[in-house]
């Protein structure tokens, strides 16, 4: 969601600058600054950008160079004389020195002429063609890094994919160890007369289901499947990523947790740092 695009375009008394930048945000957060004689636009101004940037914290800030002197505001002298005359009167009433009465009547109010300016319509559509130009060069810069951040991504959820595969030597490994230890502990406190085996067999085939893991192994490959499916469709899928993002993380857990062995938990503690960097790209996508 990170951009900056700029655009400037020559009016016939000013030249008009546009400038706009965004940050990640949840949803659209706009801010605006615009001049006296465009704020009636601002709505149209809103509405183009709303169009273009979906997401994000959007700054945007239209300002303008006045180029013709004749257009300079001018000094209202009459207003100035009579601000000037009074200000006279109460400094010789209160012996005050009168050297800096000029410079105190030029702020009261009225003392400048301003006319308010009419928008030109075919004026305003090429500041409209402007503001466009500068949303295409942020959409621009969000694209090229957005294909930045697609590539991290895809590397990390490849190489979530990488470890859970890597689970199934040691997966093999564990029913044999689970089942020895078992019946060590069991033949230390009972005689091996003492228990039926049928029974003690029918027992460990349903703890070791118990911590079987095939099942969230094949909804993790899923899920990393159906994001990277997500992640290269052209529409914006950020929210949607996220949640399958939480996905992944829900089966990475559940393996974790009837894991039961140590070299398979570090592996988990692998995949989940890969995800936990997926989600901090997942920020900046829209």
């Amino acid at each position: 969601m990170t951009g900056y695009g700029k655009a400037e375009c020559e009016l016939r008394d000013r030249k008009i600058i546009v400038e706009i930048k965004s940050l990640n945000s949840k949803n659209l957060d706009l801010h605006t600054k615009i001049p006296g004689i465009y704020r009636e636009k601002e709505l149209d101004i809103r509405n183009h950008i709303s169009k273009k940037l979906l997401r994000g914290k959007v700054e945007f800030v239209l300002y303008y160079e006045v180029s013709d002197e004749n257009k300079a505001t001018t000094i209202n002298s009459g207003v100035i004389k009579n601000y000037v005359n009074q200000l006279k009167e109460i400094a010789t009433e209160l012996n005050l020195q009168s050297e800096q009465l000029l410079q105190m009547a030029i702020r009261l109010p009225d003392t400048l002429n301003t006319e308010k300016e009419e928008i030109d319509e075919n004026e305003w559509k090429i500041v409209i063609s402007t503001i466009e130009t500068a949303l295409d060069q942020l959409d621009s810069f969000r694209t090229q890094e957005g294909k930045y951040l697609k590539d991290d991504i895809e590397q990390r959820i490849k190489a979530i994919e990488e470890r859970k595969n890597e689970i199934t030597p040691f997966e093999l490994n564990r029913t044999e160890k689970i089942k020895s230890k078992l019946k060590e502990g069991l033949n230390k406190s009972f005689d091996e007369k003492e228990y039926d085996k049928n029974r003690f067999e029918q027992e460990l085939i349903y703890y070791l289901e118990k911590l079987d893991i095939t099942e969230e192994k094949v909804r993790l490959t899923n899920h990393c499947n159906y994001f990277l499916e997500m992640l290269n469709e052209p529409e914006s899928n950020g929210k949607k990523l996220g949640f399958i993002s939480q996905e992944i993380g829900r089966e990475i857990n559940t393996i974790g947790s009837k894991a039961n062995d140590s070299d398979i938990q570090k592996l988990v503690v692998l995949m989940k740092d890969e995800l936990e960097k997926i989600k901090e790209q997942m920020l900046n996508i829209l």
